[in-house]
């Protein structure tokens, strides 16, 4: 049941990610964080998927641990864009509270698995 939740928010994460990249390269006319943003956003979803065609159960566990190292990056630069103005605060928490649900879950599964 966690990896069927896990590759649907992992997905709608990435759809938001894409359209943040979008927002920031148009509106706001950042260029470098935004592509940081759009890999390691876009990457936990690509790893998940990875991870669920694993062959191995040492596959599986390194592609999940690939999915969360890339939410932690994300956070990271979440929590860049807001300090530097580039999102508000509204938008920050928004999305913020969906990676660190990404981050929890993914936790939480690799966990389960040592």
């Amino acid at each position: 049941m966690g990896k069927i939740i896990v590759r649907e928010k992992s997905f709608e994460f990435a759809v938001r990610i894409v359209n943040l990249s979008i927002y920031l390269r148009e509106i706001k006319k950042e260029f470098v964080i935004s592509k940081q943003i759009l890999r390691s956003g876009t990457s936990i979803g690509a790893n998940v998927e990875e991870a669920s065609g694993g062959i191995s159960k040492a596959d599986f566990k390194n592609k999940l641990s690939i999915a969360y190292k890339e939410a932690r990056e994300s956070h990271f630069w979440l929590k860049l864009l807001h300090r530097t103005k580039y999102i508000d605060l509204k938008l920050f928490q928004s999305l913020e509270f969906d990676c660190i649900e990404l981050k929890k879950i993914l936790y939480t599964i690799l966990k389960s698995l040592t």
